[in-house]
């Protein structure tokens, strides 16, 4: 398409006199100043999106990556995890499903679980990303042009973002896995569940999760939070559920202890759960 609308602007153009003047009829005029168009259009729906998010993310206040276990500050995605056990101490909870864990060790007698399809992978804990490292990336350069392996090495806010310790929670490693970069969603009041006694279900078909109640208020907080911080495009429907959620399912003792402990590692919690205050100017 961009070349045969050049096509037609060359030709257009090379209608000239010897010396220069453009001598060109009214038709071909307005062929012209079409093409001209449709090539400022194709520019933009090409690279429009990408460079939007790399403009509202360019915005984004950044901090020195920190790397040892003792420093406060942003870390990367590897030296997170590293200190996310202490964020959890004492709180060995998966996120979806409410199981027990030691070490990476999944304790599938105590909340009820039964594997889907990955066994192997439900029996440890695995560092889930609330917001997806997809959404974090997918709409800059820096992914456009290698992914997240890219992003992860060249793009600063991205790997700020990825790291962010307020955006991780241990899950089981199956439901991480069929979790993917899928939306939330609610459908059902009472889902036909998928592993077992877990009160999280995927929806493959129709692409999005329904996380457990006793979570929704946390993931929606972590939701709004990660948008806001990092200048991330969110629907409007998405937005709506979010806030809905977040009203819903107040602050509750988990994720004040959580928050604490982010700070002190961090510099840096969700204002939404210290200052739950906030949420009415988000969510206007």
């Amino acid at each position: 398409m961009r070349k045969l609308v050049l096509a037609v602007l060359l030709l257009a153009l090379g209608a000239c006199d010897k010396d220069g003047a453009v001598k060109l009829p009214r038709e071909v005029k307005t062929l012209a100043q079409l093409g001209e168009t449709v090539v400022r259009q194709l520019d933009v729906s090409g690279t429009g999106q990408s460079a939007r998010a790399d403009r509202a993310q360019d915005k984004v206040e950044l901090s020195p990556l920190v790397r040892g276990e003792k420093a406060v500050g942003h870390r990367d995605f590897i030296a997170a995890k590293r200190v996310l056990p202490r964020v959890f101490a004492g709180m060995q909870q998966d996120f979806y499903c409410g199981c027990s864990y030691e070490g990476k060790e999944v304790d599938w007698l105590s909340c009820g679980y039964v594997p889907r399809k990955n066994p192997e992978r439900a029996k440890r804990i695995e560092w889930e990303h609330v917001v997806p490292a997809w959404v974090l990336g997918h709409q800059r350069q820096c992914w456009q042009a290698g992914g997240r392996k890219n992003c992860a090495t060249n793009d600063a806010v991205f790997r700020q973002a990825e790291g962010d310790l307020n955006n991780l929670v241990p899950a089981v490693g199956e439901v991480n896995a069929d979790r993917s970069n899928l939306s939330y969603g609610a459908w059902a009041k009472q889902p036909t569940r998928i592993y077992g006694q877990c009160g999280t279900v995927v929806d493959f078909a129709g692409k999005r999760v329904q996380p457990r109640e006793e979570v929704r208020g946390r993931a929606a907080r972590i939701t709004l939070y990660m948008h806001q911080r990092y200048g991330l495009n969110m629907s409007r429907q998405d937005r709506q559920l979010m806030c809905a959620w977040a009203r819903q399912y107040p602050v509750d003792s988990w994720e004040t202890r959580r928050n604490a402990r982010i700070v002190s590692l961090q510099g840096e919690g969700n204002y939404l759960v210290s200052q739950p205050q906030r949420l009415a100017e988000l969510c206007q």
